[in-house]
Formats: structure tokens, sequence, C-alpha cells
């Protein structure tokens, strides 16, 4: 079983489109051996909804389209190839639909949800790593799940372009399960629109606190601007070819980026190769400043050819 489909009631989880408990769906995993991979959706997805319904869309082996095109999220990060160590991806619901406000009061309980899941993983199988990765305000549910588990629970958390506060991240990755993981908070100025929106919507928690889009500070955290040729180029010397910017304004490029989702790939299943201290070695002094995506004069650079995208 490649993919488990769990979603969030409130602060429970339940198994997506079936009647099954998650301790059975998780202890018939338990003998099996690789990662275990949480995939989180951001804003406007809920299970269920045939419009909207993220297994049906980025969490799928095998998207439709829905209302746009996107990426299968795990077969992108290895799983659905039939590999015996590939691991077990974990696509994780929750109902992000209607107003922004009401969405962002449904990620604690969400958080809540996902921490059970964890704490069952670590119960019936203790020998896996577990990883997560999530978008926009997945990246909250995320790092709210970490004040409900033990050191340890978690490996890394990716956080793509997360619709979090500096505060809030920070917070979080002071808690013990928070100061064991290692956080890579994936940022694109392109994204400077949607953080303004945030910072409108969502209440500050202090005077003047920004979006992570601006980075953090935390000893196991690192900054990733994946518009920042810099930082593109030194990924590439690692190894890691990401295409180039292609939009001023985008709130999926951190996933939609030829290269991207295969190199989140390689963040989880060759973390040796790939430690979180040689990618902090990487990040500028400081990140761009807000609004140079969409300011700056210059040409955007020609789209990557089809055949480097293939």
């Amino acid at each position: 079983m490649a993919v488990i489909r769990m979603n969030a009631q409130g602060d429970k989880a339940v198994a997506h489109g079936r009647p099954v408990e998650l301790e059975a769906v998780l202890e018939a995993e338990a003998q099996n051996t690789g990662p275990v991979v949480v995939m989180i959706h951001g804003f406007k997805y809920e299970p269920g909804n045939p419009y909207h319904c993220p297994h049906r869309h980025i969490l799928s082996l095998d998207p439709d389209h829905l209302p746009w095109r996107a990426p299968s999220w795990p077969r992108h990060l290895g799983f659905g190839l039939g590999h015996a160590d590939e691991g077990l991806a974990i696509a994780f619901g929750w109902n992000a639909r209607g107003g922004f406000s009401a969405a962002l009061g449904r990620t604690r309980a969400a958080g809540s949800a996902l921490a059970s899941v964890v704490n069952r993983i670590h119960t019936v199988a203790p020998h896996r790593p577990v990883h997560i990765i999530g978008h926009s305000l997945g990246t909250k549910v995320a790092l709210d799940a970490l004040s409900d588990l033990p050191a340890g629970a978690v490996d890394r958390i990716i956080s793509l372009t997360g619709a979090m506060y500096r505060s809030q991240a920070e917070a979080a990755l002071n808690t013990p399960a928070g100061r064991s993981l290692e956080f890579f908070n994936v940022t694109t100025r392109e994204n400077d629109p949607f953080d303004f929106l945030f910072e409108r919507l969502a209440a500050r928690p202090t005077r003047g606190d920004l979006a992570i889009g601006h980075g953090l500070q935390a000893p196991n955290a690192v900054t990733l601007q994946l518009d920042c040729l810099q930082t593109l180029e030194h990924l590439r010397q690692m190894g890691h070819d990401i295409g180039l910017p292609e939009h001023r304004i985008c709130h999926w490029s951190s996933y939609m980026r030829p290269g991207a989702l295969r190199f989140y790939k390689r963040l989880i299943r060759k973390t040796d190769r790939n430690p979180l201290a040689q990618l902090q070695q990487i990040q500028p002094d400081r990140p761009a400043p807000r609004w140079s995506r969409l300011l700056n004069p210059g040409p955007l650079p020609a789209p990557m050819p089809i055949w480097q995208r293939i």
C-alpha cells in the first residue's frame, strides 16, 4: 500500500472514503520498511468535495485536473513505484474551504488529529522515520501538531511557502518535538502578495510579526529562497537542478517549479547526503526584500525547455 488517505474530522483522524479504523490501517504497514511521509495540503481544499478534494488532486498518485493541473506529490516523492523499501505516504486531508479565517481556525484541531496519526505510527512502527511536507496553511497544521508530540516524533518538516507567523513557527520549533527535528522553510518572493494578504487576514501574535516567508531564527532550521539565483546555483552544485522562476506572482511555484519535488524527495530519502548544516551554509546573509520579485524591472527568465521538464 503506497498511499494511505487520512482526514481530520475535528481533532480526530479517520480513513478517507471507507469505514476502516486508523489502527488497523497503520498496523498493516507496521512491518514494512522505508520512511513515512505525511503530505498536507493548504487553503481551499476539502476532502470529499467533488471539485476541491486533495485526494483526487495533488495528494493522489494519478491526479485529476479539477480546477487546474498539478503534479502528484506522492509519485514525485518516490511512491507508487512498487519498490519494497519505498515507504508509506500518508495523504492527510482537512477542511480548508470557506473563508480564510474559518480555515485558519481549523488548523489547530487538524494538528491534533495529525499528532494522533504520528503517535500511532511510532507505536506500531517505531523504527521508521517520519517526515512531513506541507504547503501554505498545511505548514501551520504540521507545526501545530508538535505541541502534542514527544521529542523525536518527526525527523524533518518541509514547509512550502508556509502561511504562519515567525513567532508561531519559532515557538513550535522550541517544543520537545520541534527541537529534535529539522525544518526546511522553502520560500520565494513570488509568494510576497500571499504573505501580505496573510498578514492582513490573520491577527499578528506580536507587534511587527511577519510571515515565515521572511525567514525565521532557529538552530535547526534553514530558509531556502527558490527564486534566489545564488541559492539555485549552490543547490545545482549539490546535484539539485531546480528550474528558474517563471512568474512574478505565484503561490504554488514551491512545488510546481521543475525539479522542486525531486529536491524534496532527496531531502526525505537521502538525508545523510543532504545535511541541514550544509544547506544552512548556502543561505544568503539576508533574504531578498519583499516585493523585489514583483518590482524587478528585468525580464523573466525563459521557461525551462520541455525536454528538461520531462
